[in-house]
């Protein structure tokens, strides 16, 4: 038999998924369901606790406790690289995600802090340079209004980016059409990328960083971004709040058969 505390966030969970309570509506105070029968003061709290575990609620002091908002934003997979909206226009990678979301956005949502520091084992094996190389790091925190959504820090190699906007540590995007942009006038034409993506628990520093709510994992992404001719112009490590995004790749499927048979 379940204990009752068990019970009681089984019923609002219930509420939850049906839409009964939906995003953004407050759960009764702990003292109102006690005097309710619902249970003792302890009961009551560990139902809540329960719910926000499972990442159904938030609570806050203030606010109380209310049903986590479901929009999330779209995270565009190929579609965010398109070169005709940096190459042509003015759309960086996270403000085509707010453009496809219908969201409002500002440039200087986007933060950034610019500096040289020596290539740890991840970030060398990125840019194919050895440990303990100078690298440039731009590291960004992205914001939708006041509420963090995501970290990004991207490594060049000095030698690709010495002397451009890419190293200025003004907020905002490098300048008109973002990093890309930059590489592209450079010489340095972006041709394809890999993504790797895998959730984890948050560090500390990143609960506090992206305002994390107890229980909130986040999604790590690493991205190398290639020329043409393979040359590594960019690795980026990505830092997400998970339920701050909604990840939508779109793609021709491959047929290596077909491939196979179009060399033969």
């Amino acid at each position: 038999m379940a204990p009752k505390w068990r019970d009681l966030a089984d019923r609002f969970a219930e509420q939850i998924k049906s839409g009964q309570l939906p995003p953004g509506a407050q759960l009764p105070q702990i003292r109102d369901l006690v005097e309710a029968g619902e249970g003792s003061k302890e009961t009551v709290h560990k139902a809540y606790k329960a719910l926000e575990a499972e990442g159904l609620v938030t609570s806050t002091r203030g606010h109380g406790t209310v049903v986590r908002p479901r929009a999330a934003l779209k995270r565009l997979g190929i579609a965010r690289y398109d070169k005709a909206k940096w190459r042509d226009g003015d759309e960086v990678a996270f403000i085509a995600d707010r453009v496809a979301s219908g969201r409002a956005y500002k440039r200087n949502e986007q933060t950034q802090t610019v500096s040289r520091v020596e290539a740890d084992s991840l970030v060398a094996e990125g840019l194919g340079v050895p440990v303990g190389s100078e690298v440039y790091a731009r590291a960004r925190l992205v914001k939708e209004g006041e509420q963090p959504t995501h970290t990004l820090t991207s490594y060049y190699r000095p030698e690709h980016v010495e002397g451009t906007r890419i190293v200025n540590p003004t907020p905002g995007p490098a300048g008109r059409g973002g990093g890309y942009r930059v590489l592209y006038d450079a010489g340095y034409e972006i041709d394809h990328m890999r993504e790797a993506l895998f959730a984890r628990v948050p560090t500390t520093d990143e609960v506090q960083l992206l305002q994390l709510p107890a229980g909130e994992p986040v999604v790590e992404l690493h991205r190398t971004t290639y020329t043409a001719d393979g040359t590594v112009v960019e690795f980026a490590v990505g830092v997400h709040a998970a339920s701050r995004f909604a990840w939508e790749y779109d793609f021709k499927v491959p047929d290596s058969a077909q491939d196979k048979k179009g060399q033969g």
